[in-house]
Formats: structure tokens, C-alpha cells, sequence
């Protein structure tokens, strides 16, 4: 069947993102120092965020309040004012900082669009933070469709790739999680597309199946144009 669809993950696949968490993360072993070892710190704040998901859901401002939140729980309430303050301001400056771009991005978005693809953006996170990101990656126009969502799986691109395309069996996923991105897609019947960050949340990590007829890895986005070619001809 022929690809008319191509749906893109936001954060680490089109622009980097995850280095403002490790740079926030390793601030906050710091500061917390004085109550716990660093690899505690990290596990513990990581366990916290996880389990605030169902009530934050994914970004900064759930990663703030969980940092808060352990802070509080590691100290036993002795954390100073001033130590919350800078989780705080860190924040801001996390949800306004700059949109770096992955290489190639714009460039390869711009060629699949020119080859007749539909191009939607399916990413998780705060609505107004990705709202944001977007329009400040210079990205927008080139997507068809765009698609802020909680959660990714097998039900949700079924969803979106009959409301925005033909179809999840007609469409491939491009992302860099195999647990959203890969694992799912495929599961709903399209072709999945991993294109590895340099490194992963721990909650996304996932095994990758190798082996399956519609995984597919590439090792930068700039491989997609004739991965995409090679699919349709066959």
C-alpha cells in the first residue's frame, strides 16, 4: 500500500529537548546534596515524576512540582525557600528557552512535503509549552496537522491517521521513543520509523523489534527522504 502519511514526534526528534531535564536534573542533585547521595536524588526524583504522570501528565511543569516534591520528602520539609525558588525560576527558563533544531530537520520536512506526504506532528506534552515550541522551531507551516496528546498508543494513531490520512496502515511514524513512537504504530498496523536521541527518558525506554517487517531505524533525520522512496517503490 502507498505511504500518504508521515507523522512526526516533537521532543528529540525534530528538536532537542531532553538536555534541559539531565542540566536541571544534575542542578537539583546538587542543591540536595546536603540530604541524600546523588544517585538517590535522581532515583528518587525520577519515581516521583513517574507516578505524578496520571495528574501532570509529561513535560516542565510536571518535572518542576515533582522536583518540589521530592525536595520536601528527601529533606523532611527542611529544604530552604531559596532551593524551591531556583526550581522554580529553572523552570521558566526551561519553558522559554530557545528551539534548537536536530540537523536536517527542516530541510528533510520540507522534501517529504514536497513528495505529496500529509505531515502531521503527534508529540505529548503541555499543550501551551509544545503550542510554543512549535511555533518557535519555524516548523509549523509545514505540518498539515498538528496533534498534542497525553499518551501514545496502538488506539490513539488509528485514530489520528484516519482523521488526518488514510489511515495508520497507510502512514509511518517517525520518533525517537520505542515505546511511544515505534512499539504502538506498529501495533496499529502502520510503519514505524526510530530515530535514536542520544539518550532516553528511563520511562521510554523500551526494546527495539528488530526484525519486524515495518521497523525501521535511521541514524539521522536526513535518511528519511529515501527510506520514504524505497517504501512507496516497493
Amino acid at each position: 500500500m502507498t505511504i500518504t502519511t508521515i507523522a512526526f514526534d516533537g521532543d528529540d526528534t525534530l528538536w532537542h529537548n531532553e538536555p534541559l531535564f539531565w542540566a536541571s536534573t544534575r542542578r537539583f542533585q546538587e542543591l540536595l546534596a546536603p540530604f541524600s547521595e546523588p544517585q538517590a536524588l535522581a532515583d528518587r526524583l525520577f519515581a516521583t515524576e513517574v507516578a505524578n504522570l496520571a495528574l501532570f501528565g509529561y513535560g516542565i511543569k510536571g518535572f518542576v512540582l515533582s522536583m518540589i516534591e521530592t525536595a520536601i520528602e528527601v529533606s523532611g520539609g527542611q529544604v530552604p525557600n531559596g532551593v524551591i525558588q531556583e526550581f522554580l525560576d529553572r523552570g521558566k527558563e526551561m519553558l522559554a528557552h530557545p528551539v534548537h533544531l536536530l540537523g536536517g530537520v527542516a530541510e528533510t520536512l520540507a522534501v517529504v512535503r514536497s513528495m505529496g506526504l500529509r505531515l502531521v506532528l503527534i508529540t505529548k506534552g503541555d499543550l501551551f509549552d509544545q503550542e510554543s515550541k512549535l511555533a518557535r522551531s519555524g516548523l509549523a507551516e509545514l505540518f498539515h496537522a498538528v496533534e498534542i496528546v497525553s499518551e501514545k498508543d496502538e488506539a490513539l494513531y488509528r485514530r489520528l491517521l484516519l482523521r488526518h490520512g488514510d489511515g495508520a496502515e497507510r502512514a509511518v511514524m517517525v520518533g525517537n521513543s520505542v515505546r511511544s513512537d515505534v512499539l504502538p504504530m506498529l501495533a496499529a498496523g502502520g510503519h514505524a520509523v526510530h530515530l535514536p536521541y542520544a539518550t532516553t527518558w528511563a520511562h521510554e525506554r523500551a526494546e527495539a523489534p528488530v526484525g519486524h517487517a515495518r521497523y525501521h531505524r535511521i541514524e539521522e533525520m536526513a535518511e528519511l527522504v529515501g527510506l520514504l522512496a524505497g517504501l512507496n517503490r516497493s
